[in-house]
């Protein structure tokens, strides 16, 4: 583990040009005690290091001096496709190893590509999560990865909402995507290809059987094949419904991309109040109602009248609420003196 730290300390120097203890602590996660002992350890081995006292100090390699052990190891080939995920990484446990990566593709390009691709990294940040969601616990994601990687079978507890809630599973994981900040596991089980959220394994072994990988499975082909196919079954009925102008041109940011295409799809032209008619899929009567409750009185259901009675209902109860409301007196307080 030294060893490799003291590689990765000797690449950021000659890519970066001057580095501080501080900032080493702070990429290998360790004391700035290790890091003067690293450096006592590299200039003993003969890297013509230099460092600078006080604020704007820091460690320089001197003379130009260039090293060649920028070549990548497996684990670090392994992870080039996550280089630009920093957070998933660390998530299956590859951080340190990503980082070792950066830093020998870097030192690798001349000063004038190394200076450009920096400029990248500083201007263009990837963070998958979703606004407004809580990041997934996912304990059992660096046990799971490992088995893909392997190709071990798995046996895991899992949380469904169906019931059984808790159900026992042996599985053959085939893959991991991270999905909107969320990690699924895609597995083989009794010859069929299910999807699994990670953070729903509420115990999982790795067991000593292997597997092999069916034939011309392609995870990136069959994830789109689930996305279409959850859409159609979730989406179990349609609505026909008016949309004022306003109401089309926030659909994108207050509806699923489901909803948004079938209104592409079904538009007609526009009435005379500018109001346009269009079809959208829904899951089920209470989900649309809190779904169009979102567009205020920018829509209006036609159809199905089980839905348009059940928004009436709704916007009935809300009127007598804040009508109440509005109708009581004020509260008296408490008098100020004067």
């Amino acid at each position: 583990m030294r060893a490799s730290r003291l590689v990765s300390i000797l690449l950021m120097l000659q890519t970066r040009g001057r580095v501080t203890a501080q900032e080493l602590a702070d990429v290998f996660e360790v004391s700035i005690r290790t890091v003067y002992r690293d450096m006592d350890a590299l200039s003993a081995a003969g890297v013509p290091l230099y460092g600078e006292p006080g604020h704007d100090g820091g460690y320089r390699l001197l003379g130009g001096f260039r090293t060649r052990l920028n070549g990548l190891t497996e684990g670090e080939a392994e992870s080039l496709f996550l280089t630009g995920l920093p957070g998933a990484a660390a998530d299956l446990g590859l951080g340190a190893i990503v980082t070792a990566t950066q830093l020998k593709l870097m030192s690798a390009l001349p000063a004038e590509l190394r200076e450009r691709a920096g400029r990248i990294a500083e201007r263009f940040h990837l963070d998958t999560p979703s606004w407004y969601g809580e990041v997934d616990r996912t304990p059992h994601l660096t046990a799971v990865a490992d088995a893909v990687w392997v190709g071990r079978v798995v046996r895991m507890r899992y949380f469904r909402w169906a019931e059984p809630h808790e159900v026992t599973r042996v599985v053959e994981p085939l893959g991991l995507v991270l999905k909107a900040g969320h990690w699924y596991l895609v597995a083989r089980s009794d010859e069929r290809i299910r999807t699994y959220r990670i953070s729903r394994i509420l115990d999982l072994h790795v067991l000593e059987e292997r597997f092999e990988r069916p034939h011309r499975f392609a995870l990136a082909d069959y994830w789109q094949t689930y996305l279409e196919s959850f859409d159609s079954r979730r989406h179990q009925d349609t609505a026909t419904v008016r949309l004022s102008p306003d109401a089309l041109k926030n659909l994108p940011t207050l509806m699923d991309r489901a909803v948004v295409q079938a209104v592409h799809d079904t538009v007609t032209a526009a009435d005379s109040d500018g109001w346009t008619q269009v079809t959208v899929p829904i899951e089920s009567i209470d989900q649309a109602v809190s779904e169009f409750l979102r567009l205020g009185a920018d829509v209006e259901v036609l159809a199905p009248a089980s839905l348009r009675d059940r928004l009436t209902q709704t916007l009935t109860a809300l009127t007598r609420i804040y009508g109440m409301a509005r109708a009581s007196p004020e509260p008296v307080g408490r008098q100020n003196p004067a």
